[in-house]
């Protein structure tokens, strides 16, 4: 592995463009990427014990979506998505049955990294998928299992995500599309390098507005990104800067009879609206101490904002007759606006964060063997700020905003989290020979949590601190073998653990006596156990001549203390968070890639099974195998909600001439258990449905399996110009991709409930309606270099 120093400084300034995962890079005939966060060496592909799952720019404009979750879903093994909020940008994303969602409450499982700096929320873990900008993707990595390297979080994998630089991209782009839903989207981006090579820069934007195929549901997206990198033969750096502005709104589920009754563009509530904006500046770079050692570091700081505004049901809410009971209330939605039977919750995390991380990498031979060894460290600190109000219902000022009145706002959660986390790791690659490879690795990580309630000692919150003092830590250890007993075969099996500390927001909604309300209404903080996943995966992976590629891997991940949101009483928002003993995935990923003279095909399946491997008992009253009207036993062996047993997906692409392409996708899923049903009990038309009339919903606890076909072309007109068409759900498959067994207030027409006049509510099963069929169009103009063409 020894290299000359010309080629050794080629390699680190292609590695250190971005600061993730570094880039699929071409040595002859190997791949070489980094294998932490930071940019490295790099190892050749074929000897890491892994299937890492690589994207490049061309992939992704040939695909073009709202988002790189779209690219994700139809195209990488593993990979599915629940659409709980009912927004293109706010998909929770699975993968090997764990989750990176926006969605507070989710159970995280999947670390982000944008140029190797975290983007999961420090506050909840979560991922907000709309603050990462497609237009300036460079390349992705999905690296699968329990990679400790990768730091906390890293349960089920780790997604690595670069952005472009001039030196890659030199030229000017403007691209406009439009289509459906009133969806607008245009993009602009430039990049060049200095006369004399040293300084290269890349700049770029993105607006899109759509109405949203649902009711009430319009979408506005503003990024922007920058970045100015500076080289010499031994040394890059590199200074970038993100600012995204987003309003998003997703009305989340819709009870399965409203849909029927008024179209499946039908919604329960409104609004549901969320605004995000971040800035974020990182500064990173690479420098070779010597041929044979580089150092590499980045440091970032990143200020982020999220107002949510939720339009719910008021549940106090109790109009009374002469008698002084609950009297029958208004008869439509109107009404029971205008009678202030409706209330808003409304939500405000502002969170400031910053860190450093450094690592030296080693490519020195030991005892005459080839051998990598890289050693580091990292810190990280954020202060989020949170408060949750809530205020009745006035009137509408437009169809997207309430109008409320500031003096009746009451605030039910003022709070601060605070959290440092603080690592050191190692990672080694020893070639014993030319057919055996041995990686080991182990990462140390410490977190400090620390909380504080503002509203303790007040009149109406003196009972429940949210506030506290938390520390975790632990070593997680992996280990991997690779066997190569040629160029074309690679055989790997690997052993690896990590952890997640329970994060600020779900340490202060912990108690089951004191529930919260999503997103997150904070109580108290009785102690939580970290999550520790420990996998093992075995594979192979290779090439069948110069134009098939093929992979296959089976894996086992056991969550020990992991943790979920359980969920209290009848509003399916309240709960808390706990430790839930033993979670197990297991499962079997395989792909063949191939190119037949101009048609390239690739294509996957996988299986998963995704069960509880202890017992507890959940809150789920809509559940027909519930016990005392309240609970359903979840036992050893049910299936975890919202996760596919099996996926299919392919890919064809065919080029008609040199000029034009059309490409299609195939994406299959089978059922998923609702949630609700944990305890996959749950009977459609069951005894318990007759009995207890609409109180249950008495269709399945399971949504339906489906299959939907994409279609795309590119024709390159010449003189720098190019058209491009997206088609989705070509025969518009009517589908659901999560749900949720749950309660409405509202009847088949929309109207209020008003045959049960003690609460107004019954039984029903909440799904998330998948999109129709839809269509856009858009052109592409290219000058003063060719930005995709390197």
């Amino acid at each position: 592995m020894k290299l000359k120093l010309s080629t050794i400084v080629i390699l680190a300034l292609a590695t250190s463009a971005s600061l993730g995962a570094a880039e699929k890079l071409t040595t002859g005939t190997i791949n070489v990427i980094s294998t932490t966060p930071l940019p490295s060496i790099g190892l050749p592909l074929n000897i890491i014990p892994a299937n890492i799952q690589i994207v490049n720019r061309a992939d992704l404009k040939n695909q073009a979506g709202v988002s790189i979750v779209d690219f994700a879903n139809n195209n990488l093994q593993g990979v599915s998505i629940q659409e709980t909020q009912g927004n293109p940008f706010q998909p929770d994303v699975t993968f090997r049955g764990y989750s990176a969602s926006p969605l507070g409450g989710a159970p995280q499982g999947i670390s982000v990294f944008l140029d190797g700096v975290r983007m999961n929320e420090p506050f909840g873990d979560t991922v907000r998928w709309d603050l990462v900008p497609t237009f300036a993707i460079q390349g992705m990595q999905m690296v699968p299992g329990s990679n400790p390297v990768y730091g906390l979080n890293t349960l089920g994998g780790a997604i690595a995500i670069q952005t472009k630089s001039g030196r890659l991209n030199q030229g000017a782009a403007l691209e406009a599309s439009a289509g459906s839903w009133g969806r607008k989207n245009v993009s602009a981006e430039y990049g060049g390098v200095s006369k004399d090579g040293s300084v290269d820069y890349f700049f770029g934007v993105n607006y899109l507005d759509e109405d949203g195929w649902r009711k009430y549901s319009p979408t506005t997206v503003k990024q922007t990104f920058g970045k100015v990198g500076w080289q010499s033969e031994s040394t890059k750096i590199d200074l970038s800067y993100l600012n995204v502005n987003n309003d998003l709104i997703g009305n989340g589920l819709v009870p399965q009879e409203l849909m029927t009754g008024l179209g499946r563009d039908a919604i329960h509530t409104r609004p549901d609206q969320t605004r995000n904006s971040l800035n974020q500046i990182t500064l990173n770079g690479s420098h070779w101490l010597n041929n044979n050692v580089m150092f590499s570091a980045n440091t970032y700081y990143r200020r982020s904002n999220q107002k949510t505004l939720n339009g719910d049901v008021n549940d106090t809410f109790c109009p009374a007759d002469d008698t002084g009971s609950c009297a029958d209330p208004a008869t439509s939605t109107k009404d029971l606006i205008d009678n202030n039977q409706a209330v808003f919750n409304s939500t405000r995390t502002r969170t400031n964060a910053f860190g450093l991380s450094a690592q030296l990498a080693f490519n020195q031979d030991i005892f005459n063997k080839k051998n990598q060894l890289i050693v580091g460290t990292g810190i990280d600190r954020s202060i989020s700020k949170f408060g949750q109000f809530e205020q009745e219902f006035q009137s509408w000022d437009s169809t997207r905003y309430p109008s409320v009145a500031d003096d009746v706002q009451e605030t039910s959660t003022n709070f601060k989290g605070k959290t440092i986390t603080s690592s050191v790791f190692a990672t080694d690659t020893l070639s014993i020979n030319e057919l055996v490879h041995v990686t080991g690795g182990l990462r140390y990580n410490y977190s400090k949590v620390n909380n504080k309630d503002f509203l303790v000692g007040t009149d109406d919150y003196g009972t429940a601190d949210a506030g506290g003092r938390h520390t975790f830590s632990r070593v997680n250890p992996s280990l991997g073998l690779t066997l190569t007993p040629n160029q074309n075969v690679s055989i790997f099996g690997s052993y690896s653990e990590s952890n997640r500390a329970p994060t600020a927001m779900e340490l202060a909604c912990a108690d089951p006596l004191n529930p919260c309300l999503l997103p997150n209404a904070m109580a108290s903080d009785p102690p939580l156990k970290q999550v520790v996943a420990k996998t093992y995966d075995l594979g192979a992976k290779g090439n069948l001549g110069a134009n098939f590629k093929w992979n296959a891997s089976v894996y086992q991940a056991v969550n020990h203390n992991d943790l979920q949101f359980i969920h209290a009483g009848t509003n399916a928002s309240m709960g808390y968070f706990d430790n839930v003993g033993k979670t197990k995935r297991q499962g079997l990923d395989l792909g063949l890639s191939a190119k037949i003279d101009k048609l390239s095909l690739t294509g996957s399946y996988g299986y998963i099974r995704a069960i509880y491997d202890d017992g507890f008992t959940l809150t789920s009253e809509s559940n027909s195998s519930r016990v005392d009207d309240t609970v359903i036993n979840v036992n050893k062996g049910n299936y975890l909600a919202g996760i596919p047993k099996h996926q299919f997906k392919l890919r064809a692409e065919y080029e008609v001439i040199p000029t034009w392409t059309v490409g299609a996708n195939l994406v299959a899923f089978s059922s998923r258990y609702m949630h609700g049903n944990e305890n996959n009990g749950h009977q459609a038309n069951s005894a318990a449905c007759a009995a207890d009339g609409d109180e249950i919903p008495c269709g399945k606890g399971k949504t339906s399996g489906y299959a939907i076909v994409n279609l795309d072309t590119r024709y390159k007109v010449g003189g720098g110009w190019q058209v491009f068409a997206k088609a989705i759900n070509i025969f518009d498959k009517d589908y659901e991709t999560t749900g949720r067994l749950g309660m409405t207030h509202f009847d088949a027409a929309g109207s209020w409930m008003t045959d049960y006049a003690d609460d107004y509510t019954s039984g029903s099963r909440l799904v998330s309606p998948g999109a129709p069929r839809a269509g856009w169009i858009g052109v592409r103009y290219e000058f003063g270099g060719a930005p995709e063409a390197k």
